[in-house]
């Protein structure tokens, strides 16, 4: 009660004034140390630096904040869905974390408009908002501990601005849909960047490559590894999808390596398990 008062009387003399006043219409409280949440919408292209000439940018809090983000996000799923098994848990997260809703979050809750950077035209890269959010999250859980980041993602960034009905209609991230479908059916898939340059505005670009099994089935471009990830996984579904002959050579070759073992019990039915991924749009 008391720490909670001293944070409350700390934060008296900031209120109305800038940043305190931008960071807590986001946050719905005043920030102890504000350095942490300037340093969290500072992207790495910003040329601030510290009174010891080191860089900002959020690229540690984004870090951070990924890992809580996770942690938080499992530990609502767990107690929101008791009878729900592990799979269903692991992609109802991947659909909540993934980039695209974590983009769309970050500007609906303004931290857009906050973002400190030299990149000319964000337009092309726009996970720098959903980077900024987890940088957030990872600067909520420094400065005012678990508790405070677990209510801002559940009270504020759920209940507020995602339908948990719709996530569960919504289509699972492309990477997670394809690794998923790749264990269960005992296929790897390795994803790798086999290229990385600079576009014309100096942001980074990745070119990464998917395999499934010994086949290389899809490459993707992104402004971040993980957006090239999808873009490769991406394409890989549409062609495991589309090409019959790849269909073949794939899940034959696993289909025939099945069938050369004992069928364990409970064991999913091959054919069944591919014909739902095959046939979803």
């Amino acid at each position: 009660m008391f720490r909670k008062l001293g944070r409350q009387m700390r934060a008296i003399p900031h209120k109305g004034k800038e940043p305190y006043l931008s960071f807590y219409k986001i946050l719905g409280f005043y920030p102890d140390r504000i350095d942490l949440y300037n340093e969290a919408v500072t992207h790495r292209s910003s040329p601030l630096r510290t009174s010891n000439g080191k860089w900002v940018n959020n690229e540690r809090l984004e870090f951070l904040g990924d890992a809580i983000l996770d942690a938080i996000v499992a530990d609502i799923l767990y107690k929101e869905f008791r009878n729900k098994k592990e799979g269903f848990l692991t992609s109802m997260r991947s659909r909540i974390v993934q980039r695209d809703t974590l983009n769309k979050l970050a500007v609906e809750l303004g931290l857009d408009k906050l973002i400190v950077s030299s990149t000319r035209n964000l337009a092309h890269n726009t996970n720098i908002y959903g980077d900024a959010l987890e940088a957030i999250i990872g600067a909520i859980y420094l400065d005012q501990g678990y508790r405070v980041a677990k209510k801002f993602v559940f009270e504020t960034l759920i209940k507020q601005h995602l339908s948990i009905e719709e996530v569960m209609k919504s289509e699972v991230d492309f990477k997670s849909r394809l690794i998923e479908w790749g264990q269960k059916n005992k296929i790897d898939v390795n994803f790798n960047v086999i290229e990385s340059s600079y576009d014309e505005q100096n942001n980074p670009v990745f070119v990464s490559r998917v395999s499934v099994g010994d086949m290389e089935i899809g490459t993707g471009v992104g402004y971040s590894k993980k957006e090239s990830h999808q873009m490769a996984a991406k394409q890989a579904i549409q062609r495991i999808r589309e090409d019959k002959a790849l269909q073949q050579t794939i899940l034959g070759n696993t289909k025939k390596a099945a069938d050369e073992k004992p069928s364990e019990p409970g064991e999913t039915n091959f054919d069944e398990l591919n014909e739902e991924f095959l046939s979803e749009p």
